[in-house]
C-alpha cells in the first residue's frame, strides 16, 4: 500500500501502536508534533479517544489567546486501568511494548521532548543515555497491587 506524503508526515509526529489483536498498546508522540499534524483540528488536538481515562492534548494557542480560567468540578469516574504518560524531559531512552499476555511486541526509541501515552498491556524502559523522564498517571499509588512485574529478559 502506497502511504500519501501527509499520511507519511502524520506518522512522523504521532504514531498509534497495537498488538496483533489490535489493542492499543501506547501512541507516541514526537518532539516536532505541530497542529499541522493534526490538520482536522483547529486550536486544539485531543490525541486519545474520549473513553481513555487519561486524555492527552495539544494546544497551539497564537500570541494574546486567553483561556479563561476556570476550576474543575467534580465528577466521580471509575478508573479500573492505570494510564501513564511519560515526557522525556532529556536523554535517549527505548521503551519496550507488551500485550497483555506479557509478549514482547515491539520498541521505540524515545528522544528529548518525545512523550508516550501507555494504553495497555505492559512496559519498560531502558536508558540508552542518562535520561530525566516525567511520569504522570492516576493516582493514589496502590503498591504491589499496582503492577506486575514481567518474568524473565524483558528485553
Amino acid at each position: 500500500m502506497k502511504m500519501n506524503l501527509a499520511d507519511a508526515i502524520l506518522m512522523m509526529c504521532i504514531e498509534h501502536i497495537h498488538d496483533l489483536a489490535g489493542l492499543e498498546l501506547a501512541i507516541l508522540l514526537r518532539s516536532g508534533f505541530q497542529l499541522d499534524c493534526a490538520p482536522d483540528s483547529v486550536g486544539v488536538a485531543f490525541l486519545t479517544p474520549d473513553e481513555y481515562s487519561q486524555q492527552l492534548g495539544y494546544m497551539h494557542r497564537p500570541r494574546g489567546h486567553i483561556i479563561a480560567p476556570h476550576i474543575h468540578n467534580r465528577v466521580d469516574r471509575a478508573v479500573s486501568h492505570t494510564r501513564e504518560v511519560v515526557f522525556v524531559k532529556s536523554g535517549l531512552v527505548r521503551v519496550h511494548l507488551y500485550d497483555n499476555a506479557q509478549s514482547h511486541v515491539t520498541s521505540r526509541v524515545l528522544r528529548t521532548g518525545d512523550w508516550v501515552l501507555l494504553a495497555a498491556g505492559g512496559h519498560g524502559f531502558e536508558m540508552i543515555e542518562d535520561s530525566e523522564l516525567i511520569e504522570v498517571k492516576q493516582g493514589p499509588y496502590a503498591g504491589a497491587d499496582d503492577k506486575t512485574l514481567i518474568q524473565g529478559n524483558p528485553f
